[in-house]
């Protein structure tokens, strides 16, 4: 006997051995294609901002620390060759900046300006202590500031060295004058009370001289002469 094939229901056109029923299959399959759109537009609009905002160059650190290092010689320049006015105004202006946002480069700038002798505001221990504390940490300046800022401060180290080996040598050449003027001095007292002494001696010696002299002649004249007439 030939059998009808049975009809099949919509849940067989999803597959036959399915255990997923169709409408959940619909919905796996709208949520695919959602997130697959939600990541394209993602895609596209990461596209359209590079496009929009293209990225900022690479810093160019070399050239920084060469425009750096160029501004603070122009300025020690203008500081060395200006008039006493403009000198006091670079001091005032480096020392506003860096009490205001003391950055290491204005730390730096600052130093700079007081190292330089060339004006009344001169500093060189204030200087060295500002540049020692930048290069205890020389990673927070530029290589050209860095570089600057070490010769800088073996510059004040040799010069403040020299002054203090200078200032020691003079204190002692100053107390060795004292010391031989000193000795000077006791020995030409010694000399001028000897001579006293001596002086007072003789003028005693003289005295009994004269005391003695002064005697003999009262005795001479006192002495009767025992020469009579001749018979």
């Amino acid at each position: 006997m030939h059998m009808r094939p049975e009809r099949l229901g919509p849940e067989a056109g999803a597959g036959a051995g399915s255990n997923v029923p169709a409408g959940g299959r619909l919905r796996t399959l709208a949520a695919g294609l959602l997130l697959g759109m939600l990541v394209c537009a993602c895609a596209n609009d990461s596209v359209r901002d590079r496009d929009v905002h293209p990225p900022p160059p690479p810093v160019d650190r070399n050239a920084t620390s060469a425009a750096a290092l160029n501004d603070d010689l122009q300025l020690l320049q203008r500081l060395a060759q200006g008039a006493p006015a403009e000198q006091a105004e670079i001091v005032a202006a480096a020392q506003r900046d860096y009490e205001t946002a003391p950055t290491p480069s204005r730390q730096l700038r600052f130093a700079l300006v007081l190292a330089d002798p060339g004006h009344p505001a001169t500093d060189l221990p204030r200087a060295q202590r500002l540049l020692r504390e930048l290069m205890a940490n020389p990673e927070m300046l530029l290589s050209g500031e860095r570089a600057l800022a070490f010769l800088e401060l073996q510059q004040i180290d040799d010069h403040l060295t020299l002054e203090a080996e200078n200032r020691r040598l003079q204190g002692d050449a100053v107390r060795a004058d004292r010391e031989r003027q000193s000795t000077v001095n006791r020995r030409l007292q010694l000399e001028t009370d000897e001579n006293a002494r001596l002086r007072k001696e003789l003028e005693e010696a003289r005295a009994k001289l004269d005391a003695i002299a002064n005697i003999e002649r009262s005795l001479n004249e006192r002495k009767p002469s025992n020469e009579g007439p001749q018979p």
